[in-house]
């Protein structure tokens, strides 16, 4: 890959997934159940998108709403079983009852991983101490990506912090690229690049007639060239 900024998007199935690539996304988040925000998906979903795209591809491992990793046993299994299928990066976060990273569940996870590259995502919007979260987390392998608005309530609300963690690059628990999602839109693209933000994840903003139709390639190519202007 390049030193262009970094265009994840959301894929639900193999023909969402060549309309990413088409419109120029560079990397793919592959869930299933976005009406639980985003679920593992099938074995057999992530080996007909690796089949139809070549870019690189996150599986999320999550098997409940929310942010409690639920059953350990059950995630480390479909790790277990997404690893044997091929995928290699990968996407998940939990939280414990305070607020706080659940060491137990993502450390389990991590080791059932052996290497990979994946990202904590959206957990760290409803930590308790994002500061913390990120030190906790910093000397675990494979962590390269934090998936963050900022804030809860999303990136509107979420713009100084994400620029103020993005000023941070560098430093202990800030060693992990800023990819930036949820609630983003593109007039908030020209603050985030001017801040240093080189990576953007989008999931409804590549679907304009919405979640029950597919990726749209020209929505996806929109982002692209926002990006790289």
């Amino acid at each position: 890959m390049s030193n262009r900024a970094v265009l994840e998007v959301i894929a639900l199935d193999a023909e969402d997934a060549v309309a990413a690539q088409a419109g120029g996304a560079d990397r793919l988040e592959l869930v299933t159940d976005m009406a639980a925000d985003g679920l593992t998906p099938s074995r057999e979903t992530f080996a007909a998108i690796r089949s139809a795209v070549d870019i690189p591809l996150r599986v999320m491992l999550r098997v409940a709403d929310g942010f409690a990793a639920g059953d350990i046993d059950v995630l480390v299994g479909k790790a277990r079983e997404m690893r044997e299928a091929g995928a290699d990066e990968f996407v998940l976060g939990f939280l414990d009852a305070e607020g706080h990273a659940d060491l137990v569940a993502v450390e389990r996870l991590v080791a059932e991983l052996d290497g990979c590259r994946w990202t904590f995502h959206r957990a760290i919007d409803r930590a308790a101490d994002r500061d913390a979260l990120r030190k906790q987390l910093a000397d675990l392998p494979g962590l390269d990506t934090f998936l963050t608005a900022g804030s809860p309530a999303g990136v509107d609300a979420g713009i100084p912090v994400l620029l103020a963690e993005a000023a941070r690059a560098g430093e202990p628990g800030y060693e992990a690229q800023v990819l930036v999602g949820g609630g983003l839109h593109l007039h908030h693209l020209p603050q985030l690049r001017a801040g240093g933000i080189d990576a953007v994840h989008i999931g409804g903003a590549a679907r304009p007639r919405g979640w029950s139709a597919p990726v749209d390639a020209a929505a996806v190519r929109e982002w692209r060239e926002a990006l790289d202007a």
